[in-house]
């Protein structure tokens, strides 16, 4: 491995802004959500890069890989770096390829919109509403690159309806393979779906084409009821509400606590929030009333609705993280137990406490925060749950865990050198790792 020489050939492409071997854009590019996981951080650190690249477009990104594949140098793809919880981490230093310059929104069509990886996801949904359409969904952190969120998220708002990104929301991909002469290949449909949700170690997406739906009048809705019990006897129904919600969340009073002061979010009350097509808000007010809830506001518009997303999926718990560092963890739970058997569930951890989420089979998922004492105690958690019918995915790892036997049989083609991601497939994963929770697909928000 020659760092030095592939430094020198990278200023040469990119310029010398384009490239940096200063410590302290190096220690920020080694960094992504690991943070969130008390497990992770007592490994930390896990690794740093020797050089950040920073092409400008797809063309510059092949560019980029074939350089450092000839000198022989391990590539770690970078995208906004908001998500994930170790895969953004260059374990054997090597390079970081930082996408997140490469941000033209190239083209939107009929139903599709095609970005370079950098993206935001918020400049995509931006421009989509400009055409009178809007993505299919977006993470819960919209500021995410749409490469990150590829190749490192699962769904997020609009996952209700659609599912998973690896559902049909990838209509091509402009993919970058690791060989010397590294070029732009597009793959489409199915041959593009082995190259999500894994890191990048198959290839790096340096382009990509997802689908859009014809614009729709959503609005913000927040309730608040007196207990959480309350707040689940509705989450089902309103997560079936037709036209189906973008998004429905919900959190007991400790967690709702946690966010950032919103006369919506009343103190000591269990939050329910909700991105509603304007048809149903009528059906959610009388669901809300029914159980003894009440509706706090409704707020038109993208913004509201964007603000929403950004207290779904792992945020209220990274929130009530801050109000107490180092003191809890949390898993990805998945299943109808979530609601069913919730005593049981909080019983499992010391302080337990659940975020869920309506979902796209009408079983709810969510993220159960937990005071931590050890890696043993969230891995005998993980058990204790599972035995209550929960679906249970464990953050706290940084392995390939999604098409596990297809995802290596394309990198031995993609990578043979093995210089994507490395680290990041292994042969036996960690404990609570397996991206199926109670027989389906799990949806988490990364980026």
């Amino acid at each position: 491995m020659s760092v030095e020489s592939l430094h020198a050939e990278l200023v040469e492409l990119l310029g010398p802004r384009g490239v940096s071997t200063d410590r302290r854009v190096r220690e920020k590019a080694s960094l992504d959500g690991a943070k969130m996981s008390p497990i992770i951080v007592e490994q930390l650190p896990l690794g740093m890069a020797d050089v950040v690249a920073f092409p400008t477009d797809a063309e510059q990104i092949a560019a980029v890989v074939g350089a450092a594949v000839r000198h022989g140098v391990a590539i770690t793809p970078r995208g906004k770096g908001t998500g994930n919880y170790g895969q953004a981490i260059p374990m054997p230093g090597g390079l970081v390829l930082d996408v997140s310059r490469a941000r033209a929104v190239v083209e939107v069509g009929d139903g599709v919109i095609t970005a370079e990886a950098g993206a935001s996801m918020v400049s995509l949904e931006q421009a989509a509403r400009e055409t009178g359409q809007e993505l299919w969904m977006y993470p819960s952190t919209a500021q995410s690159s749409i490469g990150g969120f590829l190749g490192g998220g699962s769904g997020g708002t609009g996952s209700i309806e659609h599912g998973s990104n690896s559902m049909g929301f990838v209509a091509a991909l402009d993919v970058v393979h690791a060989v010397p002469d590294a070029t732009l290949l597009h793959v489409e449909g199915e041959e593009a779906q082995a190259y999500l949700h894994n890191y990048g170690v198959t290839g790096i997406i340096a382009r990509a084409t997802v689908r859009l739906d014809p614009v729709r009048d959503w609005h913000g809705f927040y309730a608040s009821f007196d207990t959480f019990d309350d707040l689940l006897g509705v989450l089902r129904p309103i997560g079936g509400l037709t036209p189906l919600p973008r998004l429905v969340s919900g959190d007991l009073p400790t967690l709702a606590n946690a966010l950032p002061f919103d006369p919506a979010i009343p103190a000591d009350r269990a939050s329910l929030r909700a991105i509603l097509d304007v048809a149903t808000l009528p059906q959610a007010t009388a669901l809300v009333q029914a159980a003894g809830g009440r509706v706090e506001d409704v707020r038109p518009g993208p913004q509201p609705c964007v603000k929403i997303s950004t207290l779904s999926y792992n945020h209220p718990i990274e929130w009530l993280q801050k109000t107490a560092p180092g003191r809890y963890f949390h898993l990805e739970v998945g299943g109808h137990a979530l609601v069913d058997r919730i005593d049981e569930v909080h019983a499992v951890f010391e302080g337990g406490m659940l975020h869920i989420e309506a979902q796209y089979d009408g079983s709810p998922i969510g993220m159960l925060a937990g005071v931590y004492v050890s890696p043993e105690q969230v891995y005998a958690g993980i058990d204790a749950l599972r035995a209550l019918g929960v679906g249970v995915h464990s953050p706290h790892q940084w392995h390939v865990d999604f098409e596990v036997e297809r995802t290596r049989a394309l990198a031995a083609r993609t990578d043979p050198q093995g210089l994507l991601n490395p680290g990041k497939l292994v042969t036996e994963l960690a404990p609570g790792a397996g991206k199926t929770m109670g027989g389906r697909t799990t949806v988490g928000s990364s980026s």
